[in-house]
């Protein structure tokens, strides 16, 4: 090493010396780190390799970046980017930024399964380092880029899921604390994914912070970064900005607290980078002084043992997983990387707005991908001759004169602050503010007021936005977005990125062909409605086909139906629906790393739901319906159903009764009408069901955990499925054992075992009417009634014939209840029939109506049915001499009846006066018949 090397940063040595000495009463601590930290630059500017510090969407470092790329033109970039996503890169030119590079893997396979889905997104923006790197290495020929970091299964390896939340330097989810926006639609763009980027440079010393602010007199780090940074740096040569991004990343690395975890994480990385480097320089022979390092800075100042071009080869990279990884792009935008990374709302929008500026300031030519979507094409570049090699220079020390230089007041741009208040007023008058040209003027003095508090002769964005928000905003804000939300939107507004048509996954294309029909820009952002008119045009069922797979597999709102409807056994023939697939792009993609249609995926998520541990006998019936609805697949609903039966057999509650007999009368109408025979497994569990619920049957009418509604399913299942279960083999002694074993103790099961033993002949109406009656005249009882009554309604789940009777019972309960019991048992009744009596309701509402008089008049002299008396007239029944009238005056149509019921008798002299009695008292059953004909 030269004696020139050596003095390089001595002077800055000595002057940090002495004021460690001044500032700490002496050399102790501080004087180490200070030391430390010029000792991290020295060492980084000298190696042989160039490492180029960044900080991660910073658009003083994707000038940088562009000018030292076309300075330097090296034949290798090393990029701080897992390794695994390198082949999507090139994908970038067929999307619309800012886009995320997305590793994904749906099964886990060395990771515990509750960590599923595992997702890994590393953002680009067109303001950012990386895509300057990456653009210039893609279309420049000879240029080889490798990328360097961990890979995405490492990402997972090394970090404890729990400890996710305050990751490693490049950050994954904000760290509380941070100065991110709650998450809303476009800020959840990226998911619960975890973040990598290139260099988050944000102090983890929380005092450091605080103390940066304070002084700085500003708000939050973003605003900090781009007043003592961003701008500072914009205007410095390469040397200079090389030295300053190190000497941060190093203050920021010293002064972090000493987590064991990150620690480890942190130097893991950087062993893992230069390993991959050496390798590669080693088995492509590439000159060190040929190759870029792109890292944060964060990682630049390092102190591994494994550091550097000359550095040990004592690291050894594990092996990954055997979990399968897909990989794609997904659309991202400002709001979900500000929301990622911690960064303050606009931070991302203002420093793109800050890169366009700083391009027509300094007249620089970025690189951009070719045919990169969304922007303006690149002008033809000139042909560059390769630099001529010159003799390496001696690393000066830039840093002395920048941190001696005061910071450069910038002139006033009158001009432009004058624009951005004229716009933020029309803006908010646009949005239900009462602003005026007064509003406008405040907002220019407030403006230059709070920059002068803050020690800034120019205002920048955050002092306009403070101040627009102090003078516009007032009290209230009238409409969706509040000034500050405005003030990002005119600095630029959350750009949304959009992967392209050739970028997108086999299945996301495939979806696109099949939905070509409907004429529609399916890629645009937003609501678009659909019109299928399938009886016109019955291609177009297709359509409705992937249409009804993606409502069931994509997020609310990416397929929404308007009019139509798919059950089983029916099909719409015009159909209605807004579709939001360009608002749902990143759904549709991760889609796509599931399989190659969504057939397949369908398929896929309905075995997966049907053989998960947690599987229930009625949501894999749930998993049938599905595959016959949407799949229309009799074998895969065949394999469900005989997994159905196999988890009902092993089931030992009721808790899915209701909805076990809801789904099987569902399928058994659909196939008894649509199949010419049943399916072997739909009466296998019919049979198995059967015999199951027998037996669960007695303990679950003495069993506190199960519902009243929970046995009326079960009883339901047995009674509606009696005939179909008593033909393949059932005996029908199973369920009256399980009566006779059943011995409630509660009230509305009592109702509701009387009500069974109704339906099998074991009690007669009149008996259980009397012992409603005995109820009822049984003072210490009648509190207890209602329960009676609400185990009668839900005996309609199994009985549907007593529906007559329970009218009966609630109308005696509202006639003969005190109103302390029935006053407290009206709101139960309304609320069990809405939350479990939805099918019940109808019925008991029918039966009302047909018993009730029509008319209110016909109130005062209505007399129920169950208290009539032999000769006492009803509204809708006749009495007995009406219908021995009716009879003779109608013989043809009695004598019709009387045969068709097999009845032989002559009619009786007509001078009699008592024909009519006569053969109806010959005749009992006829004239019951008629009798109920006239009454319903």
């Amino acid at each position: 090493m030269t004696a020139a090397h050596e003095r390089s940063f001595e002077e800055l040595r000595t002057q940090l010396q002495e004021a460690a000495a001044t500032f700490a009463d002496g050399p102790d601590a501080l004087e180490s780190i200070l030391l430390g930290i010029v000792d991290d630059v020295d060492r980084a500017v000298r190696e042989p390799l160039e490492i180029f510090p960044v900080c991660h969407h910073s658009p003083a470092s994707a000038l940088a970046m562009a000018r030292r790329l076309r300075e330097k033109q090296p034949k290798v970039v090393y990029l701080e980017l897992c390794e695994d996503m390198a082949p999507l890169l090139a994908e970038l030119r067929n999307c619309r930024l800012p886009v995320a590079v997305q590793a994904f893997a749906t099964e886990t396979d060395g990771f515990p399964a509750g960590w599923a889905p595992l997702s890994v997104v590393a953002p680009i923006t067109e303001a950012s380092a990386e895509y300057q790197a990456i653009s210039y290495a893609l279309d420049t020929p000879g240029v080889e880029l490798v990328l360097v970091d961990r890979s995405s299964d490492h990402v997972y390896q090394w970090d404890a899921r729990a400890e996710h939340s305050d990751d490693d330097a490049d950050g994954d989810a904000p760290a509380p604390g941070s100065d991110a926006r709650p998450a809303e639609e476009e800020a959840a763009l990226h998911g619960d994914a975890v973040g990598v980027g290139i260099g988050d440079l944000r102090p983890r010393f929380a005092e450091l912070e605080e103390h940066l602010l304070r002084h700085g007199k500003v708000r939050h780090w973003s605003e900090w970064w781009h007043q003592y940074v961003e701008l500072p740096l914009g205007e410095g040569d390469h040397d200079t900005y090389r030295q300053v991004m190190l000497l941060i990343g190093s203050l920021f690395r010293h002064l972090a607290p000493g987590d064991p975890h990150r620690v480890r994480v942190d130097e893991d990385r950087e062993r893992h980078m230069w390993t991959r480097m050496r390798e590669h320089l080693a088995a492509t022979g590439t000159a060190p002084a040929d190759g870029l390092y792109v890292c944060g800075a964060f990682h630049a100042a390092s102190r591994v043992a494994e550091f550097g071009v000359h550095g040990s080869d004592t690291f050894e990279i594990v092996p990954r997983t055997a979990t399968k990884w897909q990989h794609g792009l997904i659309p991202s935008s400002h709001a979900a990387i500000e929301a990622q990374f911690g960064l303050a709302a606009g931070s991302v929008s203002i420093a793109a707005s800050l890169w366009a500026k700083n391009i027509r300031r300094t007249g620089a030519e970025p690189f951009r991908l070719a045919g990169q979507a969304g922007g303006k094409k690149p002008r033809a570049r000139k042909a560059v001759a390769a630099p001529v090699p010159a003799p390496a220079a001696e690393p000066s020390d830039k840093l002395t004169g920048f941190l001696r230089q005061p910071p450069v007041l910038d002139r006033l741009d009158e001009a432009e602050l004058l624009g951005w208040c004229v716009e933020i007023v029309r803006a908010a008058r646009r949005n239900g503010y009462l602003a005026s040209t007064a509003d406008a003027i405040a907002v220019f003095e407030t403006s230059i007021l709070l920059a002068g508090l803050r020690d800034r002769a120019r205002p920048t964005p955050y002092d306009f936005q403070d101040a627009a928000v102090t003078c516009i905003e007032k009290d209230t804000v009238p409409g969706r977005r509040d000034v500050r939300r405005l003030v990002e939107i005119m600095m630029g507004g959350d750009r949304i990125g959009q992967v392209g048509y050739d970028a997108l996954p086999p299945l996301a294309r495939d979806v696109h062909d099949r939905l070509a029909a409907l004429d529609l820009r399916l890629e645009q952002r937003g609501v678009q409605r659909a019109l299928l008119d399938i009886a016109s045009r019955p291609e177009l069922e297709r359509c409705s086909d992937v249409l009804w797979m993606l409502r069931r597999l994509m997020p609310p709102g990416a397929a929404r139906p308007i009019m139509g409807e798919r059950s089983l056994g029916e099909r719409s023939i015009q159909e209605s629906w807004d579709l939001a697939l360009g608002t749902h792009q990143r759904a549709l993609i991760e889609l796509g790393y599931e399989g190659v249609s969504i057939e397949q995926v369908l398929e896929q998520r309905l075995r997966r739901a049907a053989y998960t541990p947690q599987a229930t006998a009625a949501s894999v019936l749930e998993a049938v319906e599905d595959a016959t609805l949407y799949l229309r697949s009799s074998r895969l609903a065949d394999e469900l159903g005989t997994r159905a039966l196999e988890v009902l057999a092993a089931e030992r509650s009721v808790d899915g009764a209701p909805e076990v007999l809801r789904r099987v009368r569902r399928l058994l109408a659909y196939y008894r009408t649509g199949e010419p025979v049943l399916p072997a497994w739909i009466e296998s569990f019919v049979k198995t069901g059967y015999a199951h619920y027998c037996t669960l049957l007695p303990m679950s009418f003495t069993d506190d955990d199960a519902t009243v509604r929970q046995v009326a399913a079960m009883l339901g299942f047995l009674f509606s499925m009696e005939s179909l279960a008593l033909s393949l083999g059932c005996d029908r002694a199973q369920l009256r054992l399980a009566l006779a074993q059943s011995h409630p103790r509660e009230p509305s099961r009592t109702a509701l075992l009387w009500a069974a033993q109704v339906q099998l002949g074991h009690l007669s109406r009149a008996e259980l009417r009397s012992r409603c009656d005995e109820l009822l005249a049984n003072p210490l009882v009648v509190p207890a009634y209602p329960r009676y009554l609400s185990g009668l309604v839900h005996a309609l789940e199994p009985v549907p014939g007593l529906t007559d009777f329970v009218v009966e019972a609630v109308s005696q309960a509202f006639g003969r209840l005190p109103d302390p019991v029935l006053l407290p048992w009206l709101p139960t009744l309304v609320t069990t029939l809405r939350a479990g009596g939805a099918d019940l309701a109808p019925l008991l509402i029918r039966e009302a109506g047909r018993t009730f008089p029509g008319r209110l008049e016909a109130l005062d002299t209505w007399i129920p049915p169950w208290r009539m008396g032999p000769a006492a007239p009803s509204v809708g029944r006749p009495d007995t001499g009406h219908g021995c009238t009716l009879l003779a005056d109608h013989s043809e149509t009695c004598d019709a009846v009387a045969t068709l019921l097999g009845c032989e008798g002559i009619w009786e002299s007509p001078g009699s006066g008592r024909a009519g009695a006569a053969l109806a008292g010959r005749h009992p059953d006829t004239a019951l018949a008629l009798d109920a004909l006239l009454a319903g």
